[in-house]
């Protein structure tokens, strides 16, 4: 499964909890509440409410959202090169699809075999790029319901915001959108092989966030808004796609000129002969 379409499952299956979760009754979660699941997300809120220095609950969610990245930043860089590395690798993953057009069983093994021998080849693994996917969802539900179920976090307030409902002037989900299409945007705009995918989900991406961020909790639309910011920044930092365009532009001049003066040189021994 393409990351794009991970992406797009991510935002549907979120969409969907609001969906239920604002059509029925449920109960507050306390430091009583027994599920393992309920205690994940009161742990949560009591880490958001330590941040939360003069009582603003916002400032809890975005240096909650900082600490995260951070611990997960690794995780990111990691997630960044693998992508870069299978991009560079799409040339040669179409020849294998060239190769064996077929649909029948031996013609999908040989495929999948020789895809596989060619990742291990390159050292690439193709999963490493889904997992700050897999981890960003348990951790927006549990936002989600810390924001809408525990008590102290449900009546907090920021700016202009109330906390656990949605942004009333809508500046949150732009901000969110926005940050979303940079990200996106500076994360693809190195790869020398865009598709159709890619160019699709730079602008898909923006627009589903956009619409789950107009009804959910503001305070999940400020994290969303401050994780996205952080990618950015982390972007231009890490994994400048600009710097890494102009190094790439570098080594082919620098293959040219060498190809110049290979044909230079044996044009003049051509010339002595």
């Amino acid at each position: 499964m393409k990351k794009g379409k991970l992406t797009i499952l991510m935002l549907f299956s979120l969409l969907f909890l609001v969906g239920c979760q604002s059509s029925s009754q449920v109960a507050d979660i306390t430091s009583s509440s027994t599920s393992l699941w309920e205690k994940f997300v009161f742990f949560f809120a009591q880490m958001i409410k330590s941040l939360s220095f003069g009582g603003l609950t916002g400032l809890g969610i975005i240096l909650f959202t900082i600490v995260i990245r951070i611990v997960l930043l690794p995780l990111y860089n990691m997630q960044i090169k693998s992508s870069q590395k299978m991009q560079a690798l799409q040339p040669q993953l179409r020849a294998l699809q060239a190769k064996y057009p077929g649909k029948d069983m031996d013609s999908r093994v040989q495929l999948s075999e020789e895809t596989q021998a060619l990742y291990k080849e390159q050292g690439i693994n193709p999963w490493a790029s889904f997992l700050p996917l897999f981890l960003q969802l348990p951790i927006l539900m549990a936002l989600f319901q810390a924001l809408t179920r525990v008590e102290f976090l449900r009546e907090g307030h920021f700016l202009w915001l109330e906390i656990a409902k949605p942004d009333p002037y809508f500046i949150l989900p732009i901000l969110a959108a926005g940050f979303t299409f940079l990200s996106t945007w500076l994360t693809s705009k190195a790869n020398p092989n865009k598709d159709t995918m890619t160019t699709v989900m730079t602008y898909i991406a923006p627009g589903l966030i956009l619409l789950f961020a107009v009804q959910v909790a503001s305070g999940v639309a400020l994290y969303w808004t401050a994780s996205n910011a952080f990618q950015v920044a982390q972007l231009l930092l890490f994994n400048n796609p600009f710097k890494v365009i102009a190094e790439r532009e570098a080594a082919e001049r620098a293959v040219k000129e060498k190809e110049a003066k290979i044909r230079r040189a044996k044009k003049k021994m051509a010339k002595r002969r």
